[in-house]
């Protein structure tokens, strides 16, 4: 089972990325230490933010809920939507349709 979605996927994408860019600990799903993040380069951090949002938006066809740093990525099927809880007062969400 998968993601499903009728937009392009790249689309969804660029939004989850930027979802997770927000997450300001989501490379500890990578199990990186937070001196190996700030190492990197304003480049290679969105890089690693789109793997990450790559890896995620396939997990959640197998696991709708996974915790990404301090933040929770939730597929809503029934709604059509991903919902990236970045932290206690802020929500993205990602249109599927």
């Amino acid at each position: 089972m998968g993601v499903k979605h009728a937009r392009e996927y790249e689309d969804i994408l660029v939004e989850l990325k930027d979802a997770m860019h927000s997450i300001g600990d989501g490379y500890t799903f990578f199990e990186m230490e937070t001196t190996e993040w700030e190492e990197l380069g304003e480049t290679e951090r969105l890089e690693l933010m789109e793997a990450l949002a790559d890896d995620v938006f396939y997990a959640l066809g197998e696991d709708p809920v996974i915790h990404v740093g301090q933040g929770v990525v939730t597929y809503r099927p029934k709604h059509h939507i991903i919902e990236v809880s970045v932290d206690e007062k802020e929500s993205r969400i990602i249109r599927l349709i």
